[in-house]
């Protein structure tokens, strides 16, 4: 009882996170929280928790890339992918080589490859962790998606390299061939795995649904499923799991599109995978605050083989890798921003210079989190001949202090960089957003007209079908013309003129969404106008349903 005791502690520490940010009269990022919640379940606990490092690695990412995958806006993806490349794998490269090499400069004891594995792990950023910090700041909406390409791509990146270094100090040898080669192999495989099986159970889901009806629960349970599976198979075949619940969250994104989910089903997918996602990066970070007492017990001890009997080398080491980290993420945005002006002169493109605030907020945003954690922890116990890995408790503690360091440089840093910044208007946004309700309201016209007609070939009663249609065209017609959205009800027949006319509103929902998807599939809206207009019309759709 006493482990799942400690479990369930930590379910409720996650769930007093949110409360207890809102409850401190002043603005801390929710990781830092839940970070000392498991700091404190460690305190009063006696039963500690020990983590298998591959099935650690094995629950928690998979999920957590493959929804980052599913959400990310594709349009700024693709329309920043430039620069989020040059973030993603050039700052990647440039950050493991440098901050291996001030490791292992700082901390000869440290071979090379274990510090070059430190420098790989501590450079993938998070998300999650900059969102909650910049919850309470205005965050310019295309630096946010640039961030979230960056750390959807370099967390792939990042692991892979710390792969090839883990390999290295197992093995002791490293060939830059083999490496180019394998790393190949692991992205092209990896990729190809994650979209190969997404449209796969798509296809057998529609195939099954169609042929024996669908649930709301089945649809959703396997969609959690996915990750898991094609994570597996990749790692199955040698290939890049992390990549292959990427690849399989961009998949899934666009398979969306096609509208053939219940608005129903929909619905509660999103909330389910909502909860998963809170649930999932909270337990990470009350889990890293859980096993803080541990690591600093087992850093303590390789400090001492390092050289310095004094604990307080530890501060100086974390504080040096978090500054390196800072000043090679400047010097990286800096190059290449000014990379990009000279192209945009040289090629006679106006080009707006950002200004140096939302420079230096890109170079603190770096901020890492479940990824890192998840994966230092997944460094091996022993090396083949069943010696210690060496300094395996160091580089934990150096990974958790750089998160957390990272964390609180952010919470002071980016609310006081981003304070009082003139942000431009997005007009493209509401283009696109006007453009869909526009669309969406005459197709829902169109199949109004087209379902009164069919009734009405039926009717025994008349009046209470072109009343009912009236009204609901009426509410369109409205929209069209950006009057109010009062609407009346007849007197009698009040019944039956309300099933009337749910099924008229049902078949405009209907129209509105798959004009929506339309446009989405052809480029016309992004995916996250679409999909927030879609979630408007389910939730529109499940209240008639109900």
């Amino acid at each position: 009882m006493g482990f799942i005791g400690v479990v369930l502690s930590m379910l409720l520490a996650v769930v007093a996170s949110g409360y207890v940010v809102r409850a401190l009269p002043f603005s801390v990022p929710l990781p830092l929280v839940q970070i000392g919640l498991g700091a404190l379940i460690a305190a009063v606990s006696s039963h500690g928790v020990v983590l298998d490092p591959e099935i650690f690695f094995l629950l928690f990412l998979p999920p957590l890339l493959f929804l980052d995958g599913w959400r990310i806006p594709k349009d700024g993806l693709f329309r920043d992918r430039t620069t989020i490349l040059e973030l993603a794998l050039g700052l990647v490269v440039f950050t493991v080589v440098g901050v291996g090499l001030i490791t292992h400069w700082l901390i000869p004891a440290m071979p090379l490859p274990v510090a070059f594995a430190l420098a790989a792990i501590i450079s993938p950023t998070d998300p999650v962790a900059v969102s909650s910090i910049t919850s309470r700041v205005p965050i310019p909406k295309r630096m946010m998606h640039i961030l979230e390409g960056e750390s959807l791509l370099n967390d792939a990146t990042g692991l892979v390299c710390f792969r090839f270094a883990v390999a290295a100090t197992l093995t002791g040898s490293f060939s830059l061939a083999s490496a180019s080669m394998t790393f190949l192999w692991l992205a092209l495989a990896g990729l190809g795995m994650g979209v190969a099986v997404t449209l796969a159970i798509s296809f057998t889901q529609r195939w099954l649904s169609r042929h024996l009806g669908e649930e709301t629960g089945s649809p959703i349970l396997i969609s959690l499923l996915t990750p898991f599976g094609a994570y597996l198979l990749a790692e199955h075949i040698h290939a890049s799991g992390i990549l292959a619940a990427v690849a399989a969250g961009i998949t899934m994104s666009y398979v969306e599109l096609s509208g053939r989910a219940l608005a129903l089903t929909r619905l509660h997918r999103t909330a389910v995978w909502d909860t998963a996602q809170f649930a999932l990066n909270g337990i990470m970070f009350v889990l890293l605050g859980e096993q803080l007492p541990s690591i600093l017990r087992g850093a303590a001890e390789s400090v001492e083989q390092s050289g310095h009997a004094n604990p307080w080398w530890l501060a100086v080491y974390a504080l040096a890798l978090t500054s390196g980290l800072v000043v090679l993420r400047l010097i990286w945005v800096w190059a290449s921003l000014k990379l990009t002006l000279y192209k945009a002169a040289w090629l006679g493109e106006s080009f707006a210079k950002p200004p140096r605030r939302l420079i230096l907020a890109m170079s603190v945003a770096g901020v890492r989190g479940a990824i890192t954690l998840a994966g230092v922890l997944t460094l091996p116990l022993l090396m083949p001949d069943g010696s210690a890995f060496p300094a395996r408790d160091l580089a934990i503690f150096l990974a958790t202090s750089v998160i957390l360091l990272s964390l609180i440089i952010a919470s002071i840093a980016l609310p006081r960089l981003l304070r009082g910044v003139n942000f431009p208007e997005e007009p493209a946004e509401q283009q696109e957003e006007d453009l869909a309700r526009l669309e969406a309201t005459r197709a829902a016209l169109t199949a109004i007209e087209r379902t009164q007609k069919k009734f009405l070939n039926k009717a025994e009663d008349i009046d209470v079908y072109t009343h009912a249609a009236t009204r609901v065209s009426s509410l369109y017609r409205r929209r069209l013309t950006g009057d109010g959205m009062a609407e009346g009800s007849a007197a009698a027949q009040v019944r039956k003129a309300d099933e009337v006319e749910r099924a008229f509103r049902m078949a405009g929902l209907q129209a509105e969404r798959k004009a929506i998807f339309n446009l989405a599939r052809e480029g016309r809206i992004s995916d996250e106008t679409a999909r927030r207009l879609v979630r408007e019309v389910d939730l529109l759709e499940s209240r008639y349903r109900g």
